[in-house]
Protein backbone atom coordinates (compact mmCIF):
# COMPACT_ATOMS: atom_id res chain seq x y z
CA UNK A 1 0.00 0.00 0.00
CA UNK A 2 2.88 2.40 0.79
CA UNK A 3 4.33 1.76 -2.67
CA UNK A 4 1.01 2.65 -4.31
CA UNK A 5 0.70 5.82 -2.27
CA UNK A 6 4.29 6.77 -3.19
CA UNK A 7 3.53 6.02 -6.85
CA UNK A 8 0.44 8.25 -6.74
CA UNK A 9 2.40 11.07 -5.09
CA UNK A 10 5.12 10.70 -7.75
CA UNK A 11 2.55 10.72 -10.55
CA UNK A 12 0.85 13.81 -9.09
CA UNK A 13 4.23 15.56 -8.92
CA UNK A 14 4.98 14.67 -12.53
CA UNK A 15 1.58 15.94 -13.69
CA UNK A 16 2.11 19.19 -11.77
CA UNK A 17 5.58 19.63 -13.30
CA UNK A 18 4.24 19.12 -16.83
CA UNK A 19 1.40 21.58 -16.13
CA UNK A 20 3.83 24.23 -14.89
CA UNK A 21 6.11 23.65 -17.87
CA UNK A 22 3.24 24.00 -20.35
CA UNK A 23 1.99 27.10 -18.53
CA UNK A 24 5.46 28.61 -18.83
CA UNK A 25 5.57 27.80 -22.54
CA UNK A 26 2.14 29.37 -23.05
CA UNK A 27 3.27 32.51 -21.19
CA UNK A 28 6.46 32.69 -23.26
CA UNK A 29 4.40 32.39 -26.46
CA UNK A 30 2.05 35.17 -25.26
CA UNK A 31 5.04 37.37 -24.39
CA UNK A 32 6.61 36.78 -27.82
CA UNK A 33 3.35 37.87 -29.50
CA UNK A 34 3.51 41.27 -27.78
CA UNK A 35 4.61 44.23 -29.90
CA UNK A 36 7.82 45.98 -28.84
CA UNK A 37 7.68 48.36 -25.90
CA UNK A 38 8.36 51.92 -27.02
CA UNK A 39 9.30 54.98 -25.01
CA UNK A 40 8.20 58.60 -25.27
CA UNK A 41 9.94 60.74 -22.70
CA UNK A 42 9.55 58.92 -19.39
CA UNK A 43 6.49 56.94 -20.55
CA UNK A 44 6.80 53.36 -21.78
CA UNK A 45 3.97 52.12 -23.99
CA UNK A 46 3.06 49.48 -26.51
CA UNK A 47 0.47 49.57 -29.21
CA UNK A 48 -1.00 46.99 -31.55
CA UNK A 49 -3.50 44.18 -31.53
CA UNK A 50 -3.72 43.38 -35.20
CA UNK A 51 -4.24 39.63 -35.42
CA UNK A 52 -5.54 37.19 -32.85
CA UNK A 53 -2.19 36.24 -31.26
CA UNK A 54 -1.13 39.84 -30.73
CA UNK A 55 -4.52 41.05 -29.47
CA UNK A 56 -4.78 38.09 -27.06
CA UNK A 57 -1.25 38.75 -25.77
CA UNK A 58 -1.97 42.46 -25.23
CA UNK A 59 -5.24 41.77 -23.44
CA UNK A 60 -3.46 39.27 -21.19
CA UNK A 61 -0.63 41.71 -20.43
CA UNK A 62 -2.95 44.68 -19.83
CA UNK A 63 -3.47 43.88 -16.15
CA UNK A 64 0.24 44.59 -15.58
CA UNK A 65 0.08 48.09 -17.09
CA UNK A 66 -1.38 51.15 -15.29
CA UNK A 67 -3.39 52.25 -18.35
CA UNK A 68 -5.09 50.14 -21.00
CA UNK A 69 -6.88 51.80 -23.93
CA UNK A 70 -9.16 50.16 -26.48
CA UNK A 71 -10.19 51.96 -29.69
CA UNK A 72 -13.28 51.03 -31.71
CA UNK A 73 -16.03 52.35 -33.97
CA UNK A 74 -19.72 51.66 -33.37
CA UNK A 75 -21.08 49.14 -35.93
CA UNK A 76 -23.85 46.58 -36.14
CA UNK A 77 -24.03 44.05 -34.56
CA UNK A 78 -20.99 45.11 -32.46
CA UNK A 79 -18.20 47.66 -32.46
CA UNK A 80 -15.25 47.19 -34.81
CA UNK A 81 -11.67 47.75 -33.66
CA UNK A 82 -9.93 50.90 -34.89
CA UNK A 83 -6.27 51.75 -35.47
CA UNK A 84 -4.29 54.81 -36.58
CA UNK A 85 -5.74 56.76 -33.65
CA UNK A 86 -3.79 59.90 -32.81
CA UNK A 87 -3.44 60.02 -29.03
CA UNK A 88 -2.38 62.72 -26.59
CA UNK A 89 -2.14 62.11 -22.86
CA UNK A 90 -1.60 65.11 -20.58
CA UNK A 91 -1.08 65.17 -16.81
CA UNK A 92 -3.17 67.26 -14.37
CA UNK A 93 -0.94 70.30 -15.03
CA UNK A 94 -1.49 70.01 -18.79
CA UNK A 95 2.02 68.74 -19.55
CA UNK A 96 2.19 66.31 -22.48
CA UNK A 97 3.09 62.83 -21.24
CA UNK A 98 2.52 60.82 -24.41
CA UNK A 99 1.84 61.76 -28.01
CA UNK A 100 1.66 58.93 -30.52
CA UNK A 101 -0.42 57.24 -33.20
CA UNK A 102 -1.75 53.83 -32.16
CA UNK A 103 -0.75 51.05 -34.54
CA UNK A 104 -3.70 48.90 -33.49
CA UNK A 105 -6.85 48.90 -31.37
CA UNK A 106 -4.95 48.52 -28.07
CA UNK A 107 -2.48 50.79 -26.31
CA UNK A 108 -0.90 50.06 -22.94
CA UNK A 109 0.99 52.82 -21.08
CA UNK A 110 3.10 52.96 -17.92
CA UNK A 111 2.00 56.20 -16.30
CA UNK A 112 2.70 57.34 -12.75
CA UNK A 113 -0.30 57.51 -10.41
CA UNK A 114 -2.31 60.69 -10.96
CA UNK A 115 -4.99 62.36 -13.07
CA UNK A 116 -4.71 62.48 -16.85
CA UNK A 117 -6.62 63.87 -19.83
CA UNK A 118 -6.88 61.73 -22.96
CA UNK A 119 -7.49 63.18 -26.42
CA UNK A 120 -7.92 60.59 -29.16
CA UNK A 121 -8.58 61.48 -32.81
CA UNK A 122 -9.74 59.10 -35.53
CA UNK A 123 -10.55 60.31 -39.06
CA UNK A 124 -10.80 63.91 -37.81
CA UNK A 125 -13.22 63.12 -34.96
CA UNK A 126 -11.88 63.64 -31.43
CA UNK A 127 -12.94 61.99 -28.18
CA UNK A 128 -11.77 63.28 -24.81
CA UNK A 129 -11.73 61.44 -21.49
CA UNK A 130 -10.34 61.90 -18.00
CA UNK A 131 -8.67 58.98 -16.25
CA UNK A 132 -7.32 58.44 -12.75
CA UNK A 133 -4.32 56.13 -12.42
CA UNK A 134 -4.04 54.56 -8.96
CA UNK A 135 -0.92 52.88 -7.59
CA UNK A 136 -0.99 49.10 -7.94
CA UNK A 137 -4.04 48.96 -10.20
CA UNK A 138 -4.87 49.10 -13.89
CA UNK A 139 -7.32 51.57 -15.46
CA UNK A 140 -9.10 50.55 -18.66
CA UNK A 141 -10.66 53.13 -20.98
CA UNK A 142 -12.67 52.21 -24.06
CA UNK A 143 -12.96 54.92 -26.69
CA UNK A 144 -15.80 54.26 -29.13
CA UNK A 145 -16.42 56.58 -32.09
CA UNK A 146 -19.84 56.93 -33.77
CA UNK A 147 -20.70 54.60 -36.64
CA UNK A 148 -19.18 55.62 -39.96
CA UNK A 149 -16.25 57.52 -38.41
CA UNK A 150 -13.62 55.67 -40.42
CA UNK A 151 -15.62 54.75 -43.54
CA UNK A 152 -13.20 56.53 -45.85
CA UNK A 153 -10.30 54.51 -44.43
CA UNK A 154 -8.99 51.49 -46.31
Amino acid sequence: MALNRRGIVGLAGAVLSVGLLLGGVAQAQADSALPAVQKSGAVEYLSGGIGLDESTAIQSASRHWPLSLVFSVQAAPRAEYASDVKLEIRDAKGAMQLETTASGPFLLARLAPGSYSLRATLAGKTLERKVQIKAGSSARVELVWPAGTNQGKT
